[in-house]
């Protein structure tokens, strides 16, 4: 399988990686950390493609899509991974700068994503699409108001796109739970080292992950 991940330089997208390659799947990945998509690409060799890209910018991630088809044709599997949180603050205080790049990471990224890649899945035929959401996509907590805004967007955005698409290809938003990263440490502080590491949640998610088809198309599902 043919499997694109964005924000793949670190976190959860990187453990979805490591474990679909090793799995004996073809991987395509981008991030913004150029040294880390470098190594991914030194180790990895011709098999998988990973590239500098920055999926906010819509321009490149077409010219991702160009480059990505010409040397591996299209997806079968999308995972929308790349988000950012915002340092924890009351709405009113969060920087302009601040909610304007979270946005554009976070919903555009996603439709920038979708734009490039989901009409050569539609004309073939067949493509699974999974927007990562989260448990703030459903519920809100104070002083994350903008992460959460973000993900509610996901959540309709998959619904309403899930309805759009023909058999047998579904649009499928993901709550991955409550994962040790780095962006729930921005959150959580010393808390988020309470829950599993992204190297233990990947042992349940990426098989619950490959088992998504039509049959969930546009519902919420959560990991496990």
């Amino acid at each position: 399988m043919k499997i694109l991940i964005t924000g793949v330089s670190k976190g959860l997208g990187r453990v979805l990686a490591d474990t679909y390659m090793a799995e004996g799947h073809t991987v395509i990945g981008c991030g913004r950390d150029p040294e880390k998509i470098l190594d991914l690409r030194f180790a990895c060799g011709d098999t998988h493609r990973f590239d500098i890209v920055d999926v906010a910018q819509a321009n490149k991630v077409d010219v991702w899509f160009e480059t990505v088809d010409a040397s591996h044709g299209i997806p079968d599997l999308i995972i929308n991974n790349a988000a950012i949180m915002n340092k924890p603050a009351n709405l009113w205080e969060v920087p302009t700068k601040e909610f304007h790049q979270l946005i554009d990471v976070n919903v555009k990224g996603v439709y920038n994503v979708i734009r490039a890649f989901v009409p050569a899945m539609v004309k073939r035929g067949s493509g699974i699409i999974v927007n990562l959401s989260s448990g703030w996509g459903v519920s809100t907590s104070p002083q994350v108001a903008p992460y959460c805004a973000s993900k509610y967007a996901i959540e309709g955005l998959s619904q309403a796109m899930a309805q759009e698409l023909p058999d047998p290809m579904a649009c499928i938003p993901l709550n991955p739970g409550i994962i040790a990263t780095d962006m729930l440490a921005t959150a959580f502080g010393d808390e988020a080292n309470q829950h599993p590491t992204a190297e233990e949640w990947v042992k349940i998610a990426a098989p619950f992950i490959l088992d998504l088809g039509r049959a969930q198309n546009g519902q919420s599902v959560t990991v496990g």
